[in-house]
């Protein structure tokens, strides 16, 4: 029997996450039975929603468990196989994250055909993050038209970044929000017409003058006061897709709410919450596209990439300090 190295979590974190809330342990690892199918991980994905499952409170996914391998979206390749649907050498998408390698039953796992791009990218453009981006734009906000203004937050995100790239894509002029000068540089180079270091002044001001007319779709990552300032800039009939909230996820007490909810009323704003699988039944619509996009190079990509399961636990730190830039990766 081998062993595998897994991150377990440790204890429930309070306000920002430590490195001392996790273990790294090894782990007996059984050979495949009938229907079963081993697997060693290539990519491991951190993702800001992982901190709401460290919260011991009903959710839409349960709390991961104490002293248990926390899971999350992994790439990884076919080493033995017990189920006629896999190959040794395949490539295989699954949620059995934060380990080396594992052992499963092919049910739990999906066969990816790469059509020639890196296995990473299915963590990223052309797996969760890109499918967030792209049904919460087209779907949730209602779309945007040529001539339209779409503002991003955490804009250089994994799941920003290409929000932005389908905006431009569909005619809209793009802001985007990010923290530095080198994530700003970095929305010039995808595009964005106006790109706000929300670092270095107050992001109402700065928003005004990089929208001067007003914005017609917010994209949502991070709540807070981007949402304020979105609610103030919104012109009427404003379409804001609600798809994270990170500036509140390590609070150790309930926020308060923006100050100038009124708006929602006299703007007439549509504000919608959202998850990705509320459209799990359209993947096959989002691949198509995506894959089109990313060929052409209509749509590219920048990830941090760590290495070592090791790496797991800091890997996921730096989603709350700014230290990713991109997709946040973990390459086995």
């Amino acid at each position: 029997m081998t062993t595998v190295r897994e991150v377990r979590l440790k204890r429930r974190p309070v306000g920002m996450p430590q490195l001392g809330d996790f273990d790294v342990a090894e782990a007996p690892l059984a050979a495949p039975g009938e229907g079963e199918v081993a697997v060693k991980n290539l990519f491991l994905s951190v993702d800001p929603y992982m901190r709401g499952r460290m919260y011991d409170r009903p959710s839409y996914v349960p709390p991961f468990e104490l002293g248990k391998v926390m899971q999350g979206g992994a790439i990884g390749q076919v080493t033995a196989s017990h189920d006629p649907k896999f190959s040794v050498g395949d490539i295989v998408s699954s949620m059995f994250g934060w380990r080396d390698a594992y052992v499963a039953k092919g049910e739990h796992i999906q066969k990816i055909e790469t059509h020639g791009l890196p296995p990473q990218a299915f963590l990223g453009a052309a797996g969760m993050p890109g499918m967030t981006a792209y049904f919460g734009l087209l779907e949730v906000a209602d779309g945007c038209k040529p001539g339209e203004t779409v503002f991003v937050s955490a804009a250089t995100g994994a799941v920003g970044q290409i929000v932005c790239q389908i905006a431009k894509l569909k005619g809209a002029t793009v802001v985007g929000s990010a923290g530095g000068a080198e994530k700003v540089a970095y929305l010039k180079e995808i595009g964005c017409d106006e790109a706000i270091d929300y670092r270095a002044g107050d992001i109402n001001s700065a928003l005004a003058k990089a929208a001067p007319k007003g914005i017609d779709v917010y994209f949502d990552n991070v709540g807070g006061d981007h949402l304020a300032a979105a609610m103030n800039a919104a012109r009427p009939f404003a379409r804001f897709a609600e798809c994270g909230m990170i500036a509140q996820y390590n609070n150790e007490e309930p926020a308060p709410g923006p100050a100038n909810m009124a708006l929602i009323v006299g703007k007439r704003l549509k504000i919608r919450g959202f998850i990705v699988s509320d459209f799990a039944a359209r993947q096959s619509e989002f691949a198509k596209d995506m894959a089109a996009w990313i060929s052409s190079g209509q749509i590219k990509t920048r990830d941090t990439v760590d290495e070592g399961v090791d790496a797991m636990p800091g890997a996921f730190l730096k989603l709350f300090t700014g230290g990713n830039f991109g997709k946040m990766l973990v390459k086995v």
